[in-house]
């Protein structure tokens, strides 16, 4: 390691050479980031204020807070760090910034590797496990009702349709509304915290995000369906049970998982990551009835035949496709535009949730 470069886990910052690398490759970041970066590893454990990014970054250069913010941001992602549980910068909140990674310097006389202060410490980090469940878990949540409702106001419109405008029809989508962002709601909660736990035991750039989102929507999955089956019994004596379940909520958690990953571990924008996850669920919601799962639109059918006096019936949006009833063509596209809406908005909300709360800590 050369004199004046800075060693800190896998990366090598060397700013004479004005490079970063990470295991030898090297990482992309422009001129006036390097030089944030380099401010913030010289100063290893101590606070750098807003200021002084200010006066030493941007030399005397009016700029806005949210400059900074983006500055630090783009360096987070390209360190694969997470402003909710960092582990190499921490934002102390309306003042600055600290470097808390271990920092190694070169040469003999050099001082040994700083470590970061103790948790127990009265300036350390707190402990952001729990905050980032709360912060993926509730962005999950509002993405999933988002996309329920969407979901639902297209189902109920559709099934409404043969009926004359009155309390018929509006109940019928007002149902189908709340339904839908109920379950999407829940399900979206459940991914989150499964990736939040995947990132918490692996890192935020590891693509166990997958796992974590996939583990998520199985157990949420597995859980709604129970549910469902038992209070259909209970109130009726009987119960569609091939409704949704574990299998195609671990196939749109892991669709999530993956666009969370492609957001932290590629630095994707949040538009090219949501549009990408939005992809990955319509291929995946596609091939889920083609393989005989059902998705909601599929379970809401199965329902309504289960129970012939209901007033249900998705028969009108199979004849949108060329269908008769709500045939396996049917099931197939608007499984394809359910697994779009679902995992692009749950994970276009995960995003954005967690930039605006790091922003909210300048």
């Amino acid at each position: 390691m050369a004199p004046g470069c800075f060693r800190f886990g896998p990366f090598l910052l060397d700013p004479a050479d004005r490079r970063l690398t990470r295991d030898g490759v090297s990482v992309e970041l422009n001129a006036r980031y390097l030089d944030a970066l380099a401010l913030l590893v010289r100063e290893q454990g101590k606070l750098v204020s807003k200021d002084r990014f200010l006066e030493e970054v941007w030399r005397g250069v009016p700029v806005t807070d949210e400059a900074l913010t983006q500055c630090i941001r783009t360096i987070r992602r390209q360190l694969g760090d997470d402003a909710a549980n960092p582990r190499f910068i921490e934002t102390v909140p309306k003042h600055g910034y600290r470097f808390v990674a271990p920092v190694e310097t070169p040469g003999p006389d050099a001082p040994p590797p700083v470590t970061a202060a103790p948790v127990s410490a009265p300036d350390a980090a707190p402990d952001r496990s729990q905050p980032l469940f709360l912060q993926l878990g509730g962005a999950g949540m509002i993405g999933g009702a988002i996309a329920g409702v969407l979901g639902g106001l297209f189902y109920g419109l559709g099934a409404a349709q043969p009926l004359q405008s009155g309390m018929g029809a509006s109940s019928i989508v007002l149902v189908l509304v709340v339904l839908t962002a109920a379950v999407g709601m829940i399900g979206g909660g459940g991914v989150g915290m499964g990736i939040a736990a995947a990132r918490t035991a692996w890192g935020h750039a590891s693509p166990g995000a997958i796992i974590g989102g996939a583990f998520g929507g199985l157990v949420i999955g597995a859980v709604v369906k129970l549910l469902g089956v038992d209070a259909f019994n209970l109130l009726f004596g009987q119960s569609p049970a091939a409704m949704t379940g574990a299998g195609e909520g671990a196939l749109l958690g892991a669709a999530i998982g993956f666009g969370a990953w492609l957001s932290a571990g590629r630095a994707l924008s949040l538009r090219l990551t949501a549009a990408a996850t939005a992809l990955s669920g319509a291929v995946v919601g596609v091939l889920i009835p083609s393989f005989g799962g059902r998705l909601m639109g599929g379970s809401l059918d199965l329902l309504a035949r289960q129970f012939p006096t209901s007033r249900l019936s998705l028969d009108p949006i199979g004849g949108l496709f060329g269908e008769a009833s709500f045939g396996p063509v049917s099931q197939a596209v608007t499984g394809g535009l359910e697994g779009a809406l679902f995992c692009g908005f749950v994970v276009g909300t995960t995003i954005l949730v967690q930039r605006r709360l790091a922003a909210a800590r300048l």
